[in-house]
C-alpha cells in the first residue's frame, strides 16, 4: 500500500513537471475527478459533492454541500406555476428568455432552510454553506472511472491553458526567442516554449525569409484568449522591437542612464531612434553605438541588416526636427501653425533631406509629430519672386480699369415725337 501510494504521488509529481503546473494545482484535478466519480456512481441529481485528497497518507474524503436559505428565497408553487406557463408562451412564441430574480427553485440536495440549519449549527447565518460528510467508497463503475478520466483530461489541459495564458501575458512587450517550426500560408509558427507563436505577414519583416528549425529573436506583441485556448502574437515589424533590442545590448538603458524617448521605423529599411541621456556625463549615443559600433551592429545583425539613425531628441521642436532630418545639413526652421514645419536646406542637400522616395523626411515626421515640408532657399526665393510679379502685374491690371464714378458716359439724344416732326416741316 506504502509503495503504491508514493507510486502514486510520484506520477502526480511527474504530471505536474510535464504540464508545467504545481502539484497542489494536479492535486485540486484530480480531487474534481474523484467527486466526480462519486456522485457518478453514489450521489443523487443536484447534490455537490467535494473530495479532499491527502497525498501523505492517501486518504480521500468525501462531503455534501447546502447553501442555507430562507422561505423568502425560494418560489412558491403558484409562482413555479406562472413561471412554467411563461416560459411555454415563450418557446411558442420562439422566444426564450431567462428567468431573472433572486428566488430560486428549492432542491432538499442543494438547499438547507434556515430554521433546519440552526438545529444543527446553532451560529451558521444565511447564506453560508453547510458540510454534510458521506461515506467513503473503495470501488467505483466503469461508467464512473470513465467520467473520472474524462474530467481529469480536461482540467488538465484548462489547468495547462491557463498557466501559459499568464505566463505570457507577462511577458507582453518583452524579446524572446523561437525556432520556426511551420510556415503556413503568409504565417509564421514559432515554437517559443511551452507553445506556438503566431507572426502574421504584417508583423513580419518584408523580404526577409524564414525557414524551419532557424532560430529568431521576436517580440510577444499580445496575448489573446480564445476557445480553443491561449494565441501568442509575436512581431518582428513593431517599432518596440527595436528598442528592446537595444535594451538587452546597451546596459546604460536598463540601468536608466539613458533613455529611449521616441522611434519611428519602416521595417527592412530604415529606422529613428531618439535617445536623451539622463547624466551629463553619458553620451547617449555614443552608448548607443557602442565601441567600434558593437552594440549598434548586434542590433543590425537581428534585423537583418536594416540602416538605423540614432539620434538626440529635444524639447524644443527645431531642434528635434533637425536632429531628425539628419544626415542632412538643416539651415532654418520655420514653425507654421500647431503641427506643421518649414525646414529651409540648401541646394545640394535637398535631396538626402527628403531622402530615397521620401522616406528620411517620413520618418522624420513620424518621430517628431510635425509634419515636415523641405525646400531649398534657392526655390523659396524664386518661389517669393514669382509671387511679388504676379503681385505687380495683378497690380498694374487693376490701375489700368476705368474709374467707373469718374468716367462721364455720353448723353443720350431725347426721342422726337411724331408732333415735333410735323412741325419742323411746317
Amino acid at each position: 500500500m506504502l509503495g503504491d501510494l508514493k507510486s502514486f504521488v510520484s506520477a502526480l509529481a511527474q504530471i505536474a513537471e510535464e504540464k508545467g503546473l504545481s502539484l497542489e494545482r494536479v492535486i485540486e484535478v484530480v480531487e474534481a475527478a474523484l467527486s466526480a466519480a462519486y456522485k457518478k456512481d453514489f450521489g443523487k441529481k443536484g447534490e455537490v459533492v467535494c473530495a479532499k485528497l491527502n497525498p501523505q497518507s492517501g486518504e480521500i474524503k468525501f462531503w455534501q454541500v447546502r447553501q442555507v436559505i430562507d422561505q423568502s428565497m425560494i418560489y412558491s408553487e403558484e409562482e413555479l406555476a406562472l413561471l412554467k406557463e411563461k416560459k411555454e408562451d415563450e418557446e411558442k412564441e420562439g422566444e426564450e428568455e431567462p428567468i431573472e430574480g433572486k428566488k430560486i427553485v428549492f432542491n432538499p440536495k442543494k438547499h438547507i432552510l434556515l430554521e433546519e440549519a440552526k438545529k444543527i449549527d446553532k451560529k451558521i447565518e444565511l447564506g453560508q454553506e453547510m458540510i454534510f460528510p458521506l461515506e467513503a467508497k473503495d470501488s467505483y463503475g466503469r461508467i464512473a472511472a470513465q467520467t473520472a478520466k474524462q474530467v481529469i483530461l480536461q482540467k488538465l489541459k484548462e489547468a495547462e491553458r491557463e498557466n501559459i495564458y499568464k505566463e505570457y501575458q507577462s511577458k507582453e512587450g518583452e524579446i524572446i526567442s523561437g525556432v520556426v517550426q511551420r510556415i503556413e500560408g503568409r504565417n509564421i509558427y514559432l515554437d517559443i516554449g511551452r507553445t506556438l507563436g503566431l507572426m502574421l505577414s504584417k508583423e513580419q519583416i518584408p523580404h526577409e525569409f524564414y525557414k524551419p528549425g532557424q532560430r529568431l529573436k521576436v517580440l510577444v506583441k499580445k496575448v489573446e484568449e480564445t476557445p480553443q485556448g491561449p494565441v501568442i502574437l509575436i512581431s518582428r515589424a513593431y517599432p518596440k522591437f527595436v528598442s528592446k533590442l537595444f535594451e538587452i545590448e546597451v546596459p546604460e538603458i536598463s540601468s536608466g542612464q539613458v533613455e529611449i524617448m521616441a522611434i519611428s521605423r519602416e521595417p527592412g529599411s530604415r529606422t529613428k531612434i531618439a535617445v536623451v541621456s539622463k547624466q551629463p556625463e553619458v553620451d547617449p549615443i555614443g552608448a548607443m553605438v557602442g565601441q567600434r559600433g558593437t552594440r549598434v551592429a548586434a542590433v543590425i545583425n537581428n534585423l537583418g541588416g536594416e540602416k538605423i539613425d540614432i539620434i538626440h531628441w529635444s524639447e524644443k521642436p527645431e531642434e528635434f526636427i533637425i536632429n531628425a532630418l539628419s544626415p542632412a545639413k538643416i539651415e532654418e526652421i520655420r514653425l507654421e501653425g500647431e503641427d506643421r514645419a518649414l525646414a529651409i536646406v540648401p541646394e545640394d542637400q535637398l535631396s538626402l533631406a527628403i531622402g530615397k522616395d521620401g522616406q528620411n523626411v517620413r520618418l522624420a515626421a513620424k518621430i517628431t509629430g510635425w509634419k515636415i515640408d523641405v525646400r531649398s532657399r534657392a526655390d523659396l526665393e524664386k518661389k517669393s519672386e514669382q509671387k511679388t510679379e504676379k503681385e505687380i502685374i495683378k497690380k498694374k491690371d487693376k490701375d489700368a480699369e476705368p474709374n467707373k464714378e469718374t468716367e462721364k458716359t455720353p448723353k443720350k439724344k431725347k426721342p422726337t415725337s411724331k408732333k415735333d416732326t410735323k412741325n419742323n416741316k411746317n
